[in-house]
This record gives structure tokens, sequence and C-alpha cells, in this order.
């Protein structure tokens, strides 16, 4: 009678190897919390609203965040990076703006990642929380008519775009909006009051809204999707905006 086999097994070599992690210094930690920090407040800036260059002081910040220099440096560093500012030689931080052309783009690809939300909107978010989208424009009416309240319109129709986007459960579409935001929320600022594009624009989020209501994919997708690109159309026929 044969003896059992013996089995065996082996184990692949790149199970066995061993992670090699640095601890965190402290300086490191005070980096990434300013990053995040200063990245919100940029995006948080109105740099469009004025033609003249939005300017932050790595002194001040340093004072406001309670840290040192050198991890507000580090994040500047990284804002640079992603070209967010610019760092000028004895004249401090400079907060970038974009380019017609390359507006036009950011907003081309806030149209796709916003339709695609759209999609996502409709298989995903409760009834309830696509209701929370009609109650942004409960307060205007022919009474109350967007065209005359622009300042009021203008700050929900961004709350309408964030939270379309936010309804959508995708960590990285909101991650990816986040970092067109800042531009492409400025330009929307800039255009709303513009050519009656306010009573337009209020006409078109009705329509998106009830095609996500109607869990209508296509329709809401589409009605998203253009609506974001006429916004492209409009800046680029109108380069006095930038002016």
């Amino acid at each position: 009678m044969q003896g059992a086999a013996t089995l065996k097994t082996t184990t692949p070599a790149s199970a066995t190897q061993k992670l090699v992690l640095e601890r965190f210094t402290p300086e490191e930690t005070f980096k990434t919390k300013v990053y995040a920090s200063l990245k919100q407040a940029i995006i948080n800036m109105d740099i469009y609203g004025s033609p003249e260059p939005t300017w932050i002081d790595e002194r001040q910040l340093s004072e406001q965040l309670g840290v040192s220099r050198t991890p507000v440096r580090e994040a500047v560093a990284m804002l640079e990076q992603e070209g967010l500012v610019k760092s000028l030689p004895r004249r401090g931080i400079m907060v970038l703006k974009k380019t017609k052309n390359e507006i036009v783009e950011m907003i081309q690809a806030w149209a796709a990642l916003e339709s695609m939300a759209a999609r996502l909107v409709v298989e995903r978010a409760s009834d309830a929380e696509i209701g929370k989208l009609r109650t942004l424009f409960k307060d205007f009416d022919e009474a109350h008519k967007p065209s005359d309240h622009v300042g009021e319109y203008s700050s929900a129709n961004l709350v309408f775009h964030q939270t379309l986007i936010g309804l959508s459960k995708s960590q990285l579409l909101v991650e990816m909006t986040d970092n067109l935001l800042l531009h492409v929320r400025g330009i929307r600022q800039m255009t709303i009051g513009r050519h009656d594009r306010a009573s337009r624009s209020i006409v078109d989020h009705l329509q998106i809204i009830e095609a996500l209501e109607r869990r209508d994919i296509s329709l809401a997708e589409q009605l998203s999707r253009d609506h974001t690109l006429g916004l492209a159309a409009y800046v680029d026929q109108h380069a006095d905006i930038f002016d």
C-alpha cells in the first residue's frame, strides 16, 4: 500500500515580500493638511470676478494655519504641480486663471462628467434625494424671476450642479470635478447674468430634474450634457468676458 502523498504548496515570491513603510513625520502630516485646506480655500475663491490677479501670501498662510512655513511651501509646490498656483520670486504666489480655450475644454470635460453623474443619479439616488434638487428653485417664479435676482439664482445654480455630482455617489467623479470647480464655477458666475441666461438656465435645470424623477437615463444624460455644453459654446463666442 502506497503511503499518502505529501502536497507541497508554493508561495508566490510577491506574497512573501514585506512592505517597507516610512513613518510620517510631523512636517509631512502638516503638509497634507495644509494642502487640503489651501486647495479648498482656493476652490472657493472667485478669481474671475476681477481682471486683477489673485495673490496668496505665504507668511499669512503660515500664521492663519498655525504651522511653520515649510509645510506651506510644500503644499504650494503640490498645488503648483496641479496648475492651480504659480510661485513668482519676490512677488508671491499667484492663483492661475485659464485662457478662453482652456476654459472651454474644462467646461466640455465637466459636461462629460456631469452627464455620467446624471446616469448614476438615476440608478443610485432615492426619490427623496432627487427631490432635493427641485427645492433649490422653489423660491423662483414669475414674481421672483431668476433674471431679477441673479446673485441669488447664481448661488442656487452652482449648488444644483455640485449636488447633482454628489448624488451620483461616485467619489471619483466628485474629486475629478473638484479639480475643475474653481474655473467652471467662476465662469458660470460671470456669465449667468448676461443675455438672460438665468431665465433659460432654470428651464434647463427643471427639465433635467424631471428626467431624473422619471428615471429616464438617456434623457437625463442628454439634457445635462447639452446644458453644460451650452455654456462652453457661449464662452467660445464671447471672449470679451475675459477682458
